[in-house]
């Protein structure tokens, strides 16, 4: 990462704008004492007679409280990586309870998941974590008053992957001084437009435009991964979340006070070893940078991923819940902190995702952090994507490529028989070889019209109206019927089936060529290794030996 392409390295503290102070920048004279207590996290008991109750035995009603139990660790699963299983709690209210909002908030609509021979397709989540100080609890918990009233910022982005075959699970998370060009967004309440970003903007600013919408945008149009559904959550119901579980297992290899002589810091105060933290002590735990590691935000992340996959060991050793009334409660706060997208908007959409996520094993579970380097000139305290391993992270998702090195079960995309020869093939090429750096290669789209037409496409043509950008190099058609057709296409020019994709975008068959297609020839698809660069930082959610370096000058 400019000078050190290793994350963790260096000891230069980042330095944010004014309305940039987020998850880990709470000024700590600000924070109460005390946490908030246990379970009452904006949650009441739920009456008796608020939801559908079972009939039955009493062996039904013990495995009824059984199911309740396992719905409160189903919510924090979702959270933390989906661990240990759901339940049926249908009550109407805490439906009510869930924020929706829209799945994505920009103009460019996310193509579909290609499915396997099996028919299997993966699933793509995006957790957000928000730093709005929009409540009492919120502003207690925050600190930085400062930002009270400030449009929230996304400082915790994790993007979960579930593979198609649900053997295994990815993460990538990305640093929040991660410097990006953000795209058009639109709230859907205000029908305010934000405008494309002509610059670079740090990510976690697309929360304030427009809402958790714009943050799925930005990470489809930087990475081209097709997200399914987003889940955010804020301050307190992280606290109200792991207070749930009783408690999850972290480690420092010494004393770490995180503290600085202005006053910065989240309070976090841990003796050297393994401790069990939940309440407040587990939202520090997550915003604590000063401290840990190098004292950037890389370092932060890391020490998230240690939380998450200790808390799914947790949630699926079945830690006990035994208090009927405080898990109504939780419950309570649990789906008040939830805001997903309207794919998820019942206690039953979740409780089915839950089901989905549990089945990948605890070993197959992968925590990585987006490969990067630091900016130079005004930039040099934040992040860019890595050239080269951050693509290749990227690919290795879209293909559904395992992150942990282990034989992928994947099948190849199904091929489907064309229902035309190739000279009654209409198809429209496009030149999308533009990059953030360079104008786009004149006479791409001609020059790859004419490969086509020597390979018996003889109604290929042009769309110059339609330059838009594009990173990979892809097939798109609108129709089931037309994907036989398409594919021929993409056999024809040596372009990966896992490339065509159906799309509301196009009318007909679409051919974009992207940057990764910007010289004359034949196409080369660019091939993921089956390895994660050793830059993202890869963590196995088995590895228990995991323990968090302590920044110079942080001890006690």
């Amino acid at each position: 990462m400019g000078r050190s392409s290793t994350p963790g390295e260096g000891t230069r503290p980042r330095v944010r704008h004014a309305g940039q102070l987020g998850w880990d920048d709470g000024l700590y004279e600000d924070a109460p004492e005390k946490g908030p207590d246990s379970g009452a996290s904006g949650g009441r008991t739920a009456p008796a007679d608020s939801g559908h109750r079972r009939r039955g035995s009493k062996r039904r009603g013990k495995k009824g409280k059984r199911r309740v139990l396992r719905w409160v660790a189903a919510v924090l699963a979702l959270f933390i990586l989906g661990g240990a299983g759901a339940g049926y709690l249908y009550y109407q209210h805490l439906n009510g309870n869930i924020k929706k909002a829209d799945l994505t908030l920009g103009d460019k609509k996310m193509a579909d998941h290609k499915a396997n021979a099996a028919g299997q397709t993966p699933l793509n989540i995006l957790l957000l974590g928000s730093d709005a100080r929009n409540s009492k609890e919120n502003q207690k918990l925050g600190g930085a008053k400062n930002t009270f009233g400030a449009p929230p910022l996304a400082d915790v982005q994790m993007l979960l992957h579930l593979s198609a075959d649900r053997s295994n699970m990815s993460v990538i998370s990305m640093p929040r001084d991660t410097m990006l060009k953000i795209p058009k967004c639109t709230d859907p309440k205000t029908k305010h437009v934000y405008p494309a970003t002509t610059g670079l903007a740090m990510t976690n600013e697309t929360l304030g435009r427009g809402g958790p919408g714009c943050s799925v945008a930005t990470w489809y149009e930087l990475t081209g991964i097709t997200i399914d559904h987003f889940m955010m959550i804020d301050f307190a119901g992280v606290v109200s979340m792991a207070d749930a579980i009783g408690g999850v297992p972290v480690c420092v290899k010494g004393n770490v006070y995180s503290h600085t002589s202005a006053g910065k810091g989240s309070g976090l105060k841990l003796e050297k070893g393994t401790t069990k933290i939940k309440g407040k002590q587990a939202l520090q735990w997550l915003r604590t940078r000063y401290g840990f590691e190098d004292g950037t935000d890389l370092g932060r992340t890391h020490a998230q991923h240690m939380y998450m996959n200790s808390m799914v060991r947790e949630l699926r050793k079945g830690t006990k819940l035994t208090d009927p009334g405080k898990l109504m409660g939780l419950a309570e706060a649990a789906t008040n902190a939830l805001t997903v997208d309207k794919g998820l908007d019942t206690v039953k959409k979740l409780y089915d995702l839950a089901e989905e996520l549990k089945k990948a094993p605890t070993k197959r579970i992968t925590m990585t952090t987006m490969p990067n380097v630091y900016g130079t000139g005004t930039l040099k305290e934040r992040v860019l994507p890595k050239p080269g391993d951050a693509d290749q992270l990227f690919q290795m998702v879209r293909d559904d490529i395992p992150l942990d090195g282990k034989a992928s079960k994947r099948k190849a995309p199904a091929a489907k028989k064309p229902t035309a020869s190739p000279a009654e093939i209409p198809v429209t090429v496009r030149n999308g070889t533009r990059t953030d750096t360079d104008y786009p290669v004149k006479g791409r789209a001609s020059a790859v019209k004419e490969l086509l037409t020597g390979k018996g496409f003889t109604q290929a043509a042009i769309d110059t109206q339609n330059t838009e950008a594009a990173k990979r190099t892809g097939i798109l058609f609108p129709t089931v019927d037309m994907e036989g057709n398409a594919q021929a296409v993409a056999k024809a020019l040596g372009i990966p089936l896992s490339a065509v994709k159906k799309s509301p975008d196009v009318s007909g068959i679409t051919l974009a060529v992207g940057a990764d297609w910007r010289e004359d020839g034949d196409y080369h698809a660019p091939s993921a290794e089956e390895k994660t660069p050793e830059s993202a930082r890869a963590l196995n959610g088995d590895d228990e030996t995991a323990c968090m370096d302590i920044q110079p000058g942080f001890g006690f």
